[in-house]
């Protein structure tokens, strides 16, 4: 593989090997929501989660939109919503079978 695409893919991958990133994925796939909702349902405090979409944001996994005072976060449904349920069915699928600790 060519040296310059090594790092874009170490990003990418980088951002999804991250248990935090990787819940705020998951809850955004079923609906938007701001900051504090995720805090909420996440149990976590603000600047954790703030830290982590703004990885997220950079990385073009998720999108914010400004509504009045508050931002509310999506999903990117093109690229990331796909690859959620691709992860899914691949855990489901394998990772079931050999234990979720050794997948």
């Amino acid at each position: 593989m060519k040296a310059e695409l090594k790092h874009p893919y170490d990003i990418f991958f980088g951002t999804l090997a991250n248990q935090i990133r990787l819940e705020v994925i998951m809850l955004l796939a079923n609906k938007p929501l701001n900051v504090t909702q995720i805090c909420k349902k996440l149990k976590m405090k603000q600047p954790t989660v703030s830290k982590n979409l703004t990885r997220l944001e950079k990385c073009g996994f998720v999108f914010r939109e400004h509504k009045g005072k508050e931002c509310i976060y999506t999903l990117n449904r093109t690229t990331i919503k796909p690859l959620t349920s691709l992860m899914k069915a691949h855990v489901r699928n394998y990772c079931s079978k050999i234990g979720h600790h050794n997948c």
